[in-house]
C-alpha cells in the first residue's frame, strides 16, 4: 500500500508540475511578446522624436526600452527558476517513492523467510513427536516383517494427515532404511542412507528433545523431488534419554510450498513483471525462486555484514534482502529472502547471474 501510494502521489506530483511549468511557460511567453511591443514603440517613438526634434519625448522612449529590457530579463530569469525548482520537486516525490518501495521490498524479503521458518518449525516439532510413536519405537528395537507391516502402516495414518510431507523413514543406527510410510509409491526400504547429509548430522545427536536438518536437496528415492528432511532419534521406550534404536526421518515436499511462498509475495503487476522472489541459502545459492530461478544458482548477494539492508548493484538492479530472524525455537538456517528488482533499463545491461554447470543437489542414491 505505501508503495502504492508513493506511485500515486508521484505520478499525480509530475502532472501537477508538468502542469505549471506549461503555465510558467505560456505566462513568460506572453510577458516576452509584450516586451516585443514595448521595443517596437520604444523604436517607432526614437524615430518620431528624431523626427520632430523632440527631446523629452525621447528620454521617454529609452526610458520605455529600458523597461522593456528589465521584463525580458526577469522572464528569463522567472523561467529558469521554475523549471528548475519543479524539476528538483518532481525529482525529491520519485526519491520518496523509491524510497518507499524499497522499504516495502525488505519487509516483504522478511516477510518470505518468516513465512517458511514458521513452516519449519512445526517440521522440528513433528519429527520430535512421530520418533516416540510405539509402532516406531517397536520396530527400530526389532525390525521383524510384522513391526516394520505395522509401522509403515502407523506412518502411512501420519502421511494422510500431513500433505506436506513426501514420506517418512525409519532408519537404523546404520543408515538403512527398515521402514517408510509409502512403500506403494516409493520403493525406499532398504535403502542406505548413511552417506547423506541429513544422517550425518543425526548421528550426532545427544537426545530424544534434539533434531538436525540439512539444506534443501533432492532425494533419487523420492522420485528426484526437492525435499528439506528433518531427522531425530528413536530411542528405547520412547524416552528423550533412552538408549537409541534409531532414526526417524522426515522428507518434507519443498518445491510446491516453497514456490506459493515466493509467488504469493503481494508486488504490483508492474514489479513483479520486473522482479524476482528468492529464498537463498546461508551460502547465498537459490533453494527457492520466483520467474524461472534454478535450484542451486549462484546469486551475488552483497549484505556487507548486515541482516537486511537494500543497495543497488553495479547493472542498476535494486536488491533488498532481509536474514532469518528464526521463530519460537527454530533458529533458522541463515537462510535470506531477497527481492531483486529489475526495471527493463537495467535489466538489458545486466550481466548473466553464475550458475552450475548442474543443478545442486542433483539427483544421488538418498540424497535427501
Amino acid at each position: 500500500m505505501a508503495t502504492q501510494a508513493g506511485q500515486s502521489l508521484g505520478i499525480v506530483v509530475d502532472q501537477a508540475a508538468e502542469s505549471l511549468k506549461e503555465a510558467a511557460r505560456s505566462n513568460i511567453a506572453a510577458i516576452q511578446n509584450i516586451t516585443r511591443r514595448m521595443r517596437l514603440l520604444a523604436l517607432n517613438a526614437q524615430i518620431e522624436a528624431a523626427h520632430a526634434g523632440q527631446t523629452g519625448f525621447a528620454v521617454v522612449a529609452e526610458e520605455v526600452k529600458g523597461v522593456a529590457r528589465e521584463i525580458e530579463t526577469l522572464a528569463a530569469s522567472l523561467g529558469g527558476d521554475v523549471g528548475a525548482r519543479v524539476d528538483d520537486l518532481r525529482d525529491a516525490v520519485s526519491g520518496l517513492a523509491s524510497a518507499a518501495r524499497g522499504d516495502r521490498f525488505v519487509d516483504l524479503a522478511l516477510n518470505a523467510v518468516e513465512i517458511i521458518d514458521r513452516n519449519l518449525y512445526e517440521r522440528t516439532c513433528d519429527v520430535r513427536w512421530w520418533a516416540t510413536d510405539s509402532a516406531v519405537v517397536d520396530c527400530a528395537a526389532a525390525p521383524r516383517a510384522e513391526a516394520v507391516a505395522h509401522a509403515e502402516r502407523r506412518l502411512g495414518v501420519i502421511l494422510s494427515a500431513y500433505t506436506v510431507y513426501l514420506d517418512l523413514w525409519l532408519c537404523d543406527l546404520n543408515g538403512r532404511v527398515v521402514a517408510n510410510g509409502r512403500p506403494q509409491r516409493f520403493a525406499a526400504r532398504g535403502a542406505d542412507a548413511s552417506r547423506t547429509r541429513w544422517f550425518a548430522k543425526a548421528k550426532s545427536l545427544a537426545s530424544g528433545d534434539d533434531f538436525a536438518v540439512a539444506e534443501i536437496d533432492r532425494c533419487a528415492e523420492l522420485g528426484g523431488a526437492q525435499v528439506a528432511t528433518y531427522v531425530a532419534s528413536v530411542r528405547e521406550g520412547g524416552a528423550p534419554h533412552g538408549k537409541p534404536l534409531g532414526f526417524l526421518a522426515i522428507h518434507f515436499d519443498w518445491e510446491p510450498q516453497a514456490r506459493s511462498i515466493v509467488e504469493g509475495v503481494r508486488l504490483t503487476a508492474e514489479e513483479a513483471a520486473q522482479s524476482r522472489v528468492l529464498l537463498l541459502d546461508a551460502g547465498h545459492r537459490v533453494i527457492a525462486g520466483s520467474r524461472g530461478s534454478a535450484l542451486g544458482e549462484a546469486f551475488p548477494l552483497a549484505t556487507g555484514g548486515r541482516d537486511f539492508g537494500l543497495y543497488a548493484d553495479a547493472s542498476g538492479r535494486l536488491i533488498a534482502f532481509h536474514k532469518t530472524p528464526g521463530y519460537e525455537t527454530y533458529r533458522g538456517m541463515g537462510w535470506f529472502g531477497v527481492i531483486e528488482y529489475a526495471p527493463l533499463a537495467a535489466r538489458a545491461s545486466a550481466p548473466a547471474l553464475a550458475r552450475p554447470e548442474r543443478a545442486w543437489g542433483s539427483a544421488s542414491s538418498a540424497t535427501a
